[in-house]
């Protein structure tokens, strides 16, 4: 992996599979106590790996489906919830509305949100949004920081090895 220059942001090779999952237990043990992550690319970037991968280390087990039909899945990890948006198959943000986000407001500990322009102006701000693309056999991913949360969890995952 390699980092990037700017402050509020930080680029990362992905070379396989293995990398992008460590990148996620990566996140998930630099996690502040609750943060919003978008998680931006292309079909097949690698969203659902990076997600599943953190959701891994943060102590789920057993199945983590991707939520692409389900719209959302919600898991118990330790300090409390995370929930697992994929909203590709929305056709209007309005649909969110049906979805009980004001409760998992209150109650989520973190937000993995796939496609989530799609959802604009029902979701929570982003603090990390995490740009996956194709770079040759592997992927790049890009960490941009968008809140001060954001900013420190960038800085926790600079610091823990990048």
């Amino acid at each position: 992996m390699s980092a990037g220059l700017p402050e509020l942001e930080l680029q990362l090779d992905l070379i396989d599979e293995a990398t992008t999952q460590a990148l996620g237990a990566r996140l998930a043990a630099t996690l502040p106590g609750r943060a919003v992550a978008h998680l931006e690319g292309d079909l097949g970037a690698g969203k659902t790996t990076l997600a599943r991968a953190l959701l891994r280390a943060l102590g789920v087990e057993g199945a983590v489906k991707s939520p692409t039909y389900t719209l959302i899945e919600r898991y118990s990890v330790y300090g409390g919830e995370a929930a697992h948006l994929d909203l590709y198959r929305i056709a209007d943000p309005e649909e969110l509305e049906f979805l009980g986000l004001d409760e998992l407001h209150a109650s989520a500990r973190l937000w993995l949100v796939e496609w989530p322009a799609r959802g604009r102006g029902f979701l929570p701000p982003a603090d990390l949004q995490v740009r996956l693309e194709v770079a040759g056999t592997g992927r790049r991913a890009v960490l941009t920081a968008l809140s001060p949360v954001g900013s420190d969890w960038l800085r926790d995952l600079r610091e823990k090895g990048s």
